[in-house]
């Protein structure tokens, strides 16, 4: 029989039946945040699995992609779980989630519509956290090679003999 202590080993089952559903796009559970869907994972070092959900679903509401997968947002705002970085952006989340209570609900991801999130985000858009999140994903989020394509970018040119080949100039819509 397994230790039940011990998360290695733990059976897709055992993972979810264990954790915790925070909104509806994450399961959080002990030091891990994974896709409702179960389809990707990843765990948490210096940050509250908590937190780092809410910083996912953040990133998503700054910059929204329905064709990109939470799971490149959560690649993108991984670099801050770190102990340096910890502190200030629990301090963040803890703000975040003060700002939804504010406003009627229970934190910031029990927020069921985007726009309602989105107000939130507004209202705190002028702060150091914000600024530093938002700044970070510009690069956390577009320079991963694999959400390229789906932005229709097929990456540098320059070992490819440039552009002037390559179809810069096959606009059909002008």
């Amino acid at each position: 029989m397994k230790d039940m202590a011990d998360p290695k080993g733990l059976t897709r089952r055992e993972l979810l039946s264990r954790s915790i559903t925070a909104g509806a796009s994450f399961v959080v559970g002990g030091g891990f945040v994974a896709g409702a869907d179960a389809a990707w994972a990843m765990e948490t070092a210096a940050l509250k699995p908590e937190t780092m959900a809410t910083l996912i679903q953040m990133a998503r509401d700054i910059y929204p992609h329905d064709q990109v997968a939470d799971e490149y947002y959560a690649a993108a705002v991984k670099g801050y779980d770190t102990a340096e970085a910890a502190e200030g952006i629990e301090a963040g989340i803890a703000a975040l989630n003060a700002a939804a209570r504010g406003k009627g609900h229970a934190d910031y991801l029990s927020i069921g519509w985007e726009r309602d999130r989105v107000d939130i985000l507004r209202d705190m858009e002028n702060s150091a956290f914000f600024q530093q999140i938002r700044g970070g994903l510009v690069t956390g989020l577009y320079n991963q090679k694999a959400v390229w394509p789906l932005f229709g970018y097929e990456g540098e040119s320059y070992s490819q003999g440039g552009y002037i080949d390559r179809g810069f100039d096959d606009i059909n819509w002008l």
